[in-house]
Formats: structure tokens, sequence, C-alpha cells
């Protein structure tokens, strides 16, 4: 999975650069991608998906934010969607969230942000304190180690694990 530092990934053609004005990072002009009354809604339903201990409430609220969530999916408690872009999230059936796992698919970085769809693929299992980067897919029946950072696409079957996440099996 792990390439060298910069190379190019199929996540990367999956992202969507925005270029931001002016001089500043582009965390300060996040009020130009996003309406502010959208986030603090999305916020507040993100805290709610983060704290409810009942799977069906967790799953229909992300669904409402405009998640594709199928049948089956698990979020542990304190797991959490991505607040600006939930819209690009699809969890495929009988998938797992663990527990404070964040789900990203979104970055500001200088003069610019990138986004970009995450998909856990069916009965996939993401570790506790994992973070998923935007654009990436986890496979199928694909196994995510607890405290690792996706930065790259895992394949059906496969477990990862590590910062970055590399392949173990």
């Amino acid at each position: 999975m792990s390439g060298a530092v910069g190379s190019r990934n199929p996540r990367h053609e999956r992202i969507t650069a925005t270029a931001t004005p002016g001089p500043k990072n582009s965390l300060q002009y996040w009020t130009d991608a996003r309406n502010p009354l959208q986030i603090v809604v999305n916020f507040l339903v993100v805290q709610l998906i983060k704290f409810s201990p009942i799977l069906r409430i967790k799953t229909w609220l992300l669904r409402r934010l405009g998640a594709d969530v199928g049948s089956g999916v698990s979020l542990a408690l304190s797991a959490t969607p991505d607040v600006f872009w939930p819209e690009l999230i699809r969890i495929e059936d009988d998938a797992i969230v663990g527990y404070d796992a964040t789900i990203l698919c979104h970055e500001f970085l200088r003069g610019e942000y990138r986004t970009g769809e995450v998909v856990i693929g069916e009965g996939a299992m993401i570790g506790a304190e994992t973070v998923i980067l935007p654009g990436v897919h986890v496979g199928a029946n694909a196994r995510v180690a607890a405290n690792s950072l996706v930065a790259e696409d895992v394949p059906p079957g496969a477990t990862v694990a590590g910062v970055p996440a590399e392949r173990v099996d």
C-alpha cells in the first residue's frame, strides 16, 4: 500500500481540489465553501450521532445529513462522520465503524481545500480511533486496525494497520 512521500495513489484521482482566495490558509475561507448555518446544523447532528447509544438513530441521522448508509451498519460511540461534507460518505451494508473513528471527506490546506468521497465497503471493520482521509475506499470485508491512519485504498478482504496504514496480512 505504501509509496514514496508525495506519490499519487488512486484516492488522489478521486479528490477535487478547490483554490481559495487570498494569502491565508484555506480554513480561513470555509464560509465561502459551505453555508455556515448548514455547518452548525451538521455539527449538532454529528454530536447526536457521536453520543447516541442507539444504532438506528445514528444511521437515521447520518442519512438525514446526506450520507449513503446501508443496512446493518454500526457506528460505535464517538465515531465521527465528516461535518463539512457528510454527503460524501458511503457506508455499505453490515460495516462497523469503531469507537472514536473519524471519517474525513475534506482537508483544508494552504491555498486550497480538497474533498473526496469515502467508501467503506460491505462488511468492513474500521478500528477504534482510526482516521480515514478523503477519497479513500475501504473494500468489502477489509479490516483496519485501531489507531490507523488510512491514506490509501484498502483492498477487499485485506487487513491494514499503522500510521500510515499498511497491509499486514
